[in-house]
């Protein structure tokens, strides 16, 4: 909060966290096979007045905590997580189609939620926080699947000024809570709640709202080891690695939106720390779990590494760097999807000569090749 980020301002209102024109262009005449599969899957079977049937949730409602009661923690956010995908996935079949009608629906689905003023009832309790936590990615969500459709809507002029004004009164209600201390005031939940306020900065031409997001990459590379360790993550006991891992997810996601205002980013040094550092730590730390120290125990939880979702940030990060540890792990978890940070991420990032086929051996894929990544 004390930075001085003034040097930081929105730029371009209309540039998505990819260039989506120049995206649509390459997939109409590629020919790899991963991208044309994900775009054909994309593109398919997407009801808009499914999605439109779809109620707002406009109640507070309670979450439990996912450690403590997975299960009821998995029922309660089934609704929201379907508005995630749904978001998602109709941002998706516009960029794998070219049909503006994908786009019009997503428009008119956001405005159903807006003109009900969902989420807006919400209150933060620290007690239970898990409802706070899950509106942080139902922002970014929303917000980074709006970036890519808008500027391609035509019309529909009092629906996207209504949505548009629902997502920045969230995005300031919601930022304006600080967090706990020590805690999700400043770890990877700061991360989430800073991906949908540099991306709502974008859209409404917010710069303190921007700068907020901007804020979260300072934060993490001050709090950084020499090693490249991310201290509220690493300390996590047993899931140290695997947050490690999903700190980077939002980092990452969040230096992209930045990166296309205009700002080299991904090269910020910061009290002599990089975000490179804490990849590579993360690979180290993959690789061989005793370079945790007393950050964590030996025997790290591994099975966050069977889920694509968890690496959508490598095909972001390989889109701007050579990184053959990268390169080689996200290889095996392609095609990437993330309900709600980015969405279909290896059809709007990967680079037709990275991969030709998905990897198919099944049992390295779950067991093997995550044991030990520098094999």
């Amino acid at each position: 909060m004390a930075l001085d980020l003034s040097d930081y301002r929105v730029n371009d209102t209309d540039a998505s966290y990819f260039d989506v024109e120049a995206r649509m262009e390459l997939l109409n005449e590629t020919q790899n096979s991963i991208l044309l599969q994900e775009r054909k899957e994309a593109g398919l079977g997407i009801s808009c007045q499914q999605k439109l049937n779809f109620e707002p949730i406009t109640t507070r409602g309670g979450i439990p905590g996912f450690y403590p009661s997975p299960e009821e923690w998995e029922l309660a956010t089934e609704p929201l997580f379907a508005f995630e995908d749904s978001t998602s996935e109709l941002a998706g079949a516009f960029v794998a189609t070219g049909d503006t009608f994908y786009a019009d629906c997503l428009v008119k689905y956001l405005y159903g939620w807006a003109d009900a003023k969902a989420l807006t009832t919400f209150r933060y309790d620290s007690l239970e926080p898990q409802a706070w936590f899950a509106s942080e990615s139902m922002l970014f969500a929303a917000a980074m699947a709006y970036s890519v459709v808008r500027p391609f809507v035509d019309g529909l002029e009092e629906e996207r000024a209504e949505v548009e004004r629902w997502l920045h009164g969230l995005a300031l209600q919601h930022s304006a809570i600080p967090g706990e201390p020590e805690e999700s005031c400043c770890n990877n939940h700061f991360y989430r709640r800073a991906l949908y306020a540099s991306m709502v900065g974008v859209l409404v031409e917010d710069d303190d709202l921007f700068r907020f997001g901007v804020s979260a990459i300072y934060s993490a590379l001050h709090d950084m080891t020499e090693s490249g360790a991310l201290p509220l993550e690493v300390g996590r006991g047993r899931r140290a690695t695997h947050y490690q891992n999903y700190a980077l997810n939002y980092l990452i996601t969040n230096m992209q939106v930045i990166e296309r205002q205009g700002y080299d980013i991904f090269e910020l040094e910061y009290e002599g720390s990089t975000i490179h550092e804490a990849i590579d730590f993360l690979f180290l730390i993959l690789d061989d779990p005793a370079a945790l120290g007393d950050y964590a125990p030996l025997e790290q939880f591994t099975g966050f590494l069977r889920d694509p979702q968890y690496f959508t940030w490598m095909d972001i990060y390989l889109a701007h760097y050579d990184h053959p540890q990268v390169a080689d792990f996200v290889s095996r978890v392609r095609p990437t999807y993330n309900r709600s940070a980015g969405g279909f991420i290896t059809l709007y990032f990967m680079t037709p000569d990275a991969q030709q086929h998905v990897f198919m051996d099944e049992e390295r894929r779950s067991t093997e090749a995550f044991r030990g990544l520098g094999n």
